[in-house]
């Protein structure tokens, strides 16, 4: 009896330990896309919240097991007393007795056997802990998306990056020849005024890429709750292929229906709901729980002596004021709330996917008619290039012409990455994120 009321006890003082706080890993080689969208899954804000809140629904889930366990607990006293011995009614004992102490071991066990309200509420709870369990999956999804757009912002900026040093080496190149026919006396030196301020405004847009991939570097970092000062080397470029998903309006919005985490997580909290309807019900329904009780009394230690007493309860309910039609009542209402959370949940999912794979047409068509306005531009460049060499065209042919090549070349670096976005957006609409590759 000892022993158990020590362990019990030693049980109550050191709860279990919290488990260790999440710790942020920064890649160690060339981070890919897959990569990106992995680490925000695992490591975004947002997806470690969302992580907790399905333990925290385990934990409400083994709180309703609990009412359906064993409940034990024990007890130790010492008690000094006197007492009046005129309460007894014994006329040969009279007056108040002399101080004396009572030591008292007792252990108490209740079990309950049914419970059909117990029941529902704990199948309530693991559905409602699944439901958590699906919005973690989701919040990472969108975390991970998240992460993704980043990703392809940033290799965005390094391209438009590359475009601007490509833009500003022809820039340099037009000065020159410029300056050297003003030179010569062959052209005027508005020419040369002209292709100066033509490269000036080059190397501006030069800065302003710099400064936009710096700043794009910074926001992967933050959506992948890195430390600020972390330097990411990236691996891939704004090109991947397509795998074999459903790319019609109609075939998509079926496939995300089956295949999105938050239809199926809408789905559990309805079940969760019902069944918590069900658990009120189930309070009409009587109880049968088994009660025991163990104790050692004396007044002195060496004289303790056992004696223990068992009940088998039947408890019926008959009236508690009509509180239970009224929460049933009540619960009927969140039920058919919850109904229509869930079929607009539906909506909203098969709406996204329609609008991803039609983005995503879109994208590939904005693809191939940059591609073309890039070629075309580079030729009139070039046509402008030797005009003015020949002395039949000014510096305003090839300034123009310049422009048309450096807004070609942002057109399709924005085109590649609306395609990349409206990929990443497929799989994220489609709910198969995790087969991006």
């Amino acid at each position: 009896m000892r022993r158990l009321l020590a362990v019990l006890s030693l049980a109550a003082v050191f709860p279990g330990s919290p488990l260790p706080a999440q710790q942020r890993a920064a890649p160690s080689g060339p981070l890919t896309l897959i990569g990106a969208i992995e680490l925000g899954r695992r490591q975004g804000v947002a997806a470690a919240i969302a992580r907790l809140g399905v333990r925290a629904a385990e934990s409400r889930v083994a709180q309703r097991r609990a009412d359906l366990l064993p409940t034990v607990n024990g007890a130790a006293s010492v008690t000094h007393q006197t007492r009046n011995l005129d309460e007894l009614g014994i006329p040969v004992v009279r007056g108040v007795s002399e101080p004396f102490d009572i030591y008292a071991l007792q252990l108490r066990v209740s079990q309950t056997l049914f419970d059909g309200s117990a029941i529902a509420r704990l199948r309530a709870a693991r559905d409602t802990a699944l439901a958590a369990g699906l919005d973690a999956q989701a919040v990472g999804e969108i975390a991970g998306a998240t992460a993704g757009l980043a990703y392809l912002t940033v290799l965005s900026a390094r391209e438009t990056v590359r475009a601007r040093e490509a833009d500003s080496a022809v820039a340099a190149a037009l000065l020159d020849e410029a300056r050297q026919r003003v030179a010569a006396g062959i052209s005027p030196a508005i020419d040369a005024t002209r292709s100066d301020v033509s490269f000036a405004s080059v190397r501006t847009q030069l800065e302003v890429a710099r400064n936009a991939t710096d700043r794009a570097a910074l926001d992967l970092v933050r959506a992948l709750d890195l430390p600020s000062g972390t330097r990411l080397e990236l691996a891939d470029s704004l090109g991947p292929v397509l795998s074999d998903l459903p790319l019609e309006p109609e075939a998509a919005a079926a496939y995300a229906r089956e295949h999105r985490a938050e239809v199926a997580a809408e789905r559990s909290r309805t079940a969760a709901v019902g069944r918590s309807l069900r658990a009120i019900r189930y309070e009409n329904l009587p109880t049968l729980s088994l009660n025991g009780a163990y104790q050692q009394t004396a007044r002195q230690l060496g004289d303790l002596g056992g004696s223990y007493n068992l009940q088998l309860l039947l408890s019926v309910p008959i009236l508690d004021g009509f509180r239970r039609p009224s929460r049933a009542r009540e619960q009927q209402a969140r039920l058919e709330i919850q109904e229509l959370r869930e079929r607009d949940a539906t909506n909203q999912v098969e709406i996204e996917a329609r609008q991803a794979v039609l983005d995503l047409a879109s994208a590939r068509q904005q693809v191939a008619i940059a591609g073309e306005r890039l070629v075309l531009a580079e030729q009139e460049l070039a046509q402008a290039e030797e005009r003015f060499q020949a002395g039949v065209a000014g510096s305003v042919e090839t300034t123009t012409a310049q422009g048309s090549v450096i807004a070609a070349r942002d057109a399709l670096i924005q085109a590649r990455l609306n395609n990349g976005s409206a990929r990443l957006r497929v799989y994220r609409a489609l709910g198969v994120l995790e087969q991006l590759r």
